[in-house]
């Protein structure tokens, strides 16, 4: 079935690469328009409009981290499509890989402050814009981790973002429902992903772990991604989706 986003309107950070530009995919396969956002990857979110065309997608250059960054996002994708219907709260970054008492400070920061506190600043500024654009309805979605629900040894402060990100998930959908404002907020937690994120030389290590027996792909978390942001999952908030071939299971 296709055009389920038909006439939607996305945001999706970290939209140019991985999983964003996975989401994107299916986005705009279903009719939505998007707006992707990278901190870095300029060329990647030329690349992503030009492969989209400018009629349906838009790149913003942003640092989720700051609030005036995501206020120049939504100025930028309300002058051009008028109203928001969905966020994907996608970019994330991993951190050191190092024992959790050789973790600097700095990098502990940097990992909350890019999956945490730009998650925050994300719903909060897609819910003013949905209040004012579209009639205080639409779908906002963190993509949180795996990572989120075990503990990940390896990254000290990657699990404690992204439980954060999951439990805010939680916290906004609540604030939102006894309300009766009809904004839902879902949690998505793949697990191994064929990413750049991933290292190529850990695939042998880890794919035994995997009970369907290899990683997925970033479309794998988009599908998923377009039942939450479209009206099809009307009843569905404050729930968390696990994408990860049954590690969870």
């Amino acid at each position: 079935m296709a055009g389920r986003l038909e006439g939607k309107v996305a945001i999706i950070t970290g939209g140019v690469a991985g999983i964003g530009l996975g989401i994107a995919e299916c986005y705009v396969r279903e009719g939505a328009s998007v707006v992707l956002t990278a901190n870095h990857n300029v060329k990647g979110g030329e690349t992503a409009v030009h492969k989209f065309g400018s009629k349906q997608a838009l790149f913003v250059q942003q640092d989720v981290s700051k609030e005036k960054d995501w206020q120049k996002v939504i100025e930028e994708t309300l002058a051009k499509f008028h109203k928001l219907d969905i966020l994907v709260n996608n970019a994330g970054i991993c951190g050191n890989l190092v024992p959790i008492e050789e973790e600097e400070l700095s990098d502990w920061q940097k990992v909350i402050d890019v999956n945490l506190t730009g998650n925050f600043l994300g719903v909060k500024a897609a819910i003013q814009a949905m209040k004012q654009t579209n009639n205080s309805k639409g779908s906002i979605i963190n993509i949180s981790s795996d990572a989120s629900l075990v503990g990940f040894p390896f990254a000290p402060a990657y699990s404690p973002s992204k439980g954060g990100t999951r439990l805010l998930a939680h916290s906004a959908a609540l604030s939102l429902a006894h309300r009766k404002i009809e904004i839902r907020v879902n949690s998505v937690h793949p697990g191994w992903i064929d990413t750049p994120m991933v290292p190529k030389d850990i695939y042998e290590q880890i794919i035994p772990e995997i009970p369907v027996g290899h990683v997925g792909t970033p479309q794998d978390v988009g599908e998923l991604c377009v039942y939450l942001g479209s009206d099809e999952s009307g009843y569905v908030t404050g729930s968390e989706f696990t994408v990860d071939g049954g590690i969870r299971a």
